[in-house]
Parts: C-alpha cells; sequence; structure tokens
C-alpha cells in the first residue's frame, strides 16, 4: 500500500511539472547553451584568422599602422574576456562581450577597407582565400546568433509566462540576455568589399 501511494505521489509530482512547464524549461535552457557554444566557436574562428589576414595586408600596406593597431587591440580585448558557458547568466559581462565582438566587427572593416587602395594586395592569392573565409565565418557568425536569440526567446517566454513562471521561480530559473536590436541589425551586415581586381588595360 505505502509502495502504490509513493509512485501515485511521483506520478502526480510529475504530471504538476509537466503542467507547469518544467520540462520546457530544461529543453529550452539546453537548446541556449548549445547555441552559445556555437556562437563562441564561430568568434573563436574568425579571430584565428585574424594574424594571418593582418600580416597578409601588412605585406602591401605596412605604413597603416593605425589599421592594424585597432584590430590587434581589439582582438587583444575579445581574448581577455573570459567567454565561458556562465557568461550568458550575466547580463552586465554579456554586454561587455558583445561590445567586445562589436569593436572586432568595426575593426575588421577598417582593415578590409584599406585593401581598396592597394590593386596588388586584392589580386593576392593568400589575401583572397583568408578575405573568402573570414566572410563565410561572418555569415556563420550571423546564423549562430539568430538561433541563440531565437532559443532565448522561447526560454525567456517561459520564464515569464504562467504558470510556468512560478516553476521557473522555485527552481530558479531566470530570463537570460539577448543580442540588442541594433546590434543585431549591424552584425547581420558583415563588411563586404569586391576583391575582385580591376581589369588591367592597354593602350
Amino acid at each position: 500500500m505505502l509502495q502504490k501511494i509513493r509512485i501515485f505521489g511521483l506520478t502526480s509530482i510529475i504530471l504538476i511539472l509537466q503542467g507547469c512547464g518544467y520540462n520546457t524549461l530544461q529543453t529550452t535552457d539546453e537548446s541556449i547553451k548549445s547555441s552559445w557554444a556555437e556562437v563562441l566557436n564561430q568568434y573563436q574562428r574568425r579571430s584565428d584568422l585574424i594574424p594571418n589576414l593582418v600580416n597578409t595586408v601588412k605585406g602591401y600596406a605596412a605604413h597603416e599602422k593605425d589599421v592594424f593597431t585597432s584590430v590587434t587591440n581589439a582582438r587583444a580585448r575579445v581574448g581577455a574576456i573570459q567567454a565561458t558557458p556562465e557568461l550568458i547568466n550575466d547580463e552586465v559581462a554579456f554586454k561587455k562581450f558583445n561590445a567586445a565582438q562589436s569593436e572586432m566587427s568595426s575593426a575588421l572593416g577598417r582593415l578590409l577597407l584599406v585593401a581598396e587602395n592597394y590593386p596588388q594586395l586584392k589580386a593576392d592569392g593568400v589575401f583572397r582565400d583568408l578575405q573568402a573565409q573570414l566572410e563565410g565565418t561572418e555569415n556563420r557568425i550571423t546564423v549562430a546568433r539568430n538561433r541563440y536569440i531565437k532559443a532565448v526567446q522561447d526560454y525567456n517566454v517561459t520564464v515569464r509566462k504562467f504558470p510556468s513562471n512560478l516553476t521557473a521561480m522555485m527552481f530558479g530559473f531566470a530570463t537570460k540576455p539577448t543580442f540588442s536590436v541594433e546590434n543585431e541589425h549591424e552584425i547581420s551586415q558583415p563588411p563586404k568589399v569586391d576583391f575582385n581586381p580591376a581589369p588591367v588595360t592597354t593602350q
């Protein structure tokens, strides 16, 4: 008899938790973690490309020191932030990380624009390959960020909505920060530069 009561009690608790959004909170929380890991992965891919890109541009435009310094400093600021999975639970740290990545995007845009003044650089095979990799990475960053935004949106709605908000409070689920609309507009338009060398005309 006691065993039946325990089973009934456990079953009732499971049904109550399901009805109050506990499973949804768990599922959406895991979705946030996996989508955030992909965001970090793509940002790291971009960071790894930067040294070779800077060195290649230096080979043709060594005097563009201000641009190289801004890229190097921006990359250093990004690297100084501990991009851990727990970062998404700290709104202040999240904003700091996001600002550093935005600065990195702006610095890279200025670096790529330098190539417009150096036809030989634009025609360099190594540079063109790096630029293609960077553009592909920027696109993957946008996709990863959009997935993160959707995952956070689904999770935050569950945290705030009744009656799942009661379950969220009971088990310590709090809303998580996401990318701002302004910044998302900026990141959705990665810097694009035409690296096709100008045709050579003959007299």
